[in-house]
Formats: C-alpha cells, structure tokens, sequence
C-alpha cells in the first residue's frame, strides 16, 4: 500500500487528490503544524531529512517533492491516465517543474518577507511583480481551455495550488479562479479534501 505523509494546509493535499483520481489504495499519516509557529512538526524529519512534506513510499521506494510523486505515481500506478500525450510530454513536464520551481517563489518570498514589516520594503515591487508575472503567463497558457494540456493531467494536478492559492487572495483574474473551482468540483478532489482536512484553500 501507498503511503502517503500529509501535513495539513499544505501542497501535499495534490498528491491526495491525485491518489483519488487514479483510484489507489493508499494510507495517510497525518502531520499537524505548530499552532505558534505554523511549521511542520519535528517527526516529518524521521521521515525525510528536510522533515517536509509530502513524502509517499511505495513498496521500499521513498519519493519526495510534489513533481517528482506525481510523475512516479502516474507512471508507476497510473497506467495511462493523467498521462499527457507523447505530442505535449515536454510541455507536460515544464508544468510540473513550473508549479514548484517558479511559480511557487515569489509567494513564498512575499510570506516571508511580509514578516518584516518596512524592512521588507524595498523588496516587495519586485516580488509583486513576479507574482503578476507568473499568474499572467499561467492565465494565457491556460486561456479557454478547461485543462492546460486539453485533457486532465498531472499538470493540472501541480498547478491547481497556485490557482487555489491566487483566486483565495482574489489575484490571478476569473479565468484562473474558474480553474481552481474546476478543480475543486471533482468528486476525486472533494474525496481528498474530506480525508485531508483541514485545508484553508478550500474555495466553497
């Protein structure tokens, strides 16, 4: 069985809603953030040594970061489905490294920074800008598509965060905030966010 380590209000909800939507047979240890500090808690290190999160393990093998689980559980279990098509692989796979290695950054930088009040100061047109940036290329890439590749895919799997994230702060514009609800609609989606609770980007 799927092992899968959760902490809550976190981006590893995706690989719970991507268990559900390839139908695997999967456990849940679950991880409580420090209510002071909001930080995972110290037994995510037993686990991995940067103790984060999510972490699966599948028959002996450990996998870590969001892109690299959806990739192996597509691959390994998924047998076809949410899979792109050989003609848009390398468009699938800038998706998957998008979400995490460039999108991601710029609200990282903008919580942390934010923590410093005025001193953060001269930082924040740049990270504001960062942030427009990669939600205007997100919005144009997607344009009226209901998926990005055309069909769900693992894609949408690592991407629908930063459109949760974007339509909670009320950024990003109506076509990214019509995603994440899309994406949030699925019966596979509401399963995993039943069994993964709590979850703060929740949209309804």
């Amino acid at each position: 069985m799927i092992i899968v380590h959760h902490l809550n209000n976190s981006r590893s909800q995706r690989i719970l809603w991507l268990c559900e939507e390839l139908g695997l047979d999967y456990d849940i240890r679950h991880y409580t953030r420090d209510a002071t500090t909001n930080l995972a808690p110290p037994e995510l290190k037993a686990v991995h040594p940067l103790g984060k999160s999510p972490v699966i393990e599948d028959d002996g093998v450990r996998v870590a970061e969001s892109g690299a689980i959806v990739d192996y559980l597509i691959r390994r279990h998924g047998a076809g489905k949410l899979a792109a098509p050989a003609s848009k692989h390398e468009a699938y796979l800038e998706w998957l490294h998008f979400a995490e290695g460039s999108a991601m950054l710029p609200f990282m930088l903008a919580l942390y920074t934010g923590r410093l009040g005025e001193a953060a100061a001269p930082l924040q047109p740049r990270i504001q800008e960062q942030i427009a940036s990669h939600l205007a290329f997100f919005d144009a890439e997607l344009g009226d598509r209901e998926w990005l590749l055309g069909t769900l895919t693992g894609a949408d799997i690592m991407m629908s965060f930063i459109a949760e994230f974007a339509a909670k702060q009320g950024i990003g514009g109506p076509r990214l905030a019509a995603y994440a609800r899309r994406c949030q609609a699925r019966p596979a989606w509401q399963a995993a966010a039943a069994k993964g609770a709590p979850y703060l980007w929740r949209l309804d």
